[in-house]
């Protein structure tokens, strides 16, 4: 019989990467309420913004705002691209950073407009000096097992990469399937391969839902042994740069999951449920709770 863990930690991706590419522009004031019931639900970590120019992510043009205005509960996360955005992240007052790095070369160029090396390059010392000031790194690995252009990823390309992270020092490896193509047998095989070789470092699987395989692959990861699971409230989100992909798997439908099978994760669903639909008024795509409702009058 396989074992399962005890308890899991979700890391909450909605405020960021659920919230970047929508259409719709969320006032900053929706997006602190958004935050803050999460927080009441029981959400202790969370990706808050970004620190991106506003040309490219115009719905991430309030980052500052939102990181001053955020209650410091637990471990926050901000996306900082380069070495502008860390500083200006700096300036805010961030004290946990989130860098990404594609494994596929065309998705990166597609993305930043660099190869997978040359972000490795200019990532290396801005990675190091964080580490050094006694910062929470964590790195964001796309594309770690599908490319929209370039199609399977060897897994060996995937584990290189995690590795040079981790000899940078590196607290965290989210490690993502960006377009939502991987499968159960896929994801045990590489997750447990990345608890083996990195024992030390936290490992973070980060799923898709675009062939609705998102629940089933946390479950592979969580026989390899992943108790960190990065998710979105309401299933928001998805990728400019990956054609085809929709959103990440939704966080109720990950506490649900883990619930039902007596892992423990801290957050309540019913207050998790508050706060989806206390933002999906603001959003384009429509969000459907009603399930977990009928459940409970029940």
């Amino acid at each position: 019989m396989f074992s399962l863990p005890k308890k899991v930690t979700i890391i909450e991706v909605g405020p960021r990467d659920g919230l970047q590419n929508e259409k719709n522009e969320v006032p900053t004031e929706v997006k602190l309420d958004f935050i803050g019931k999460l927080q009441k639900a029981g959400v202790k970590e969370m990706e808050l913004t970004s620190f991106v120019s506003p040309k490219w992510v115009p719905q991430m043009k309030d980052a500052k705002d939102i990181v001053n205005s955020t209650p410091k509960v637990g471990r926050q996360f901000v996306l900082t691209p380069n070495e502008k955005g860390i500083e200006l992240a700096k300036q805010a007052g961030a004290k946990s950073f989130a860098v990404f790095v594609g494994v596929s070369n065309t998705f990166n160029k597609k993305n930043i407009n660099k190869t997978t090396e040359e972000s490795m390059i200019g990532l290396k010392p801005l990675v190091e000096l964080l580490v050094s000031e006694d910062h929470f790194v964590r790195a964001c690995i796309s594309t770690a097992f599908y490319c929209p252009y370039e199609g399977l990823i060897d897994p060996n390309k995937t584990i290189e990469l995690c590795r040079q992270f981790v000899s940078w020092g590196v607290n965290e490896l989210s490690v993502a399937d960006t377009i939502g193509m991987a499968n159960p047998k896929e994801s045990y095989v590489l997750f447990e391969r990345l608890k083996r070789e990195f024992p030390e470092t936290l490992i973070t699987a980060h799923f898709h839902d675009t062939r609705k395989m998102g629940l089933a692959n946390i479950f592979a990861a969580l026989q390899a042994g992943v108790d960190r699971y990065d998710s979105s409230a309401g299933g928001l989100g998805g990728c400019p740069f990956a054609p085809g992909a929709t959103g990440n798997v939704a966080t109720e439908d990950v506490v649900n999951m883990l619930h039902q099978m007596d892992i423990e994760t801290d957050i309540n669903l019913d207050l998790l449920i508050e706060a989806v639909d206390s933002v999906a008024p603001f959003v384009s795509r429509p969000i459907e709770t009603g399930m977990y409702k009928l459940v409970k009058s029940k």
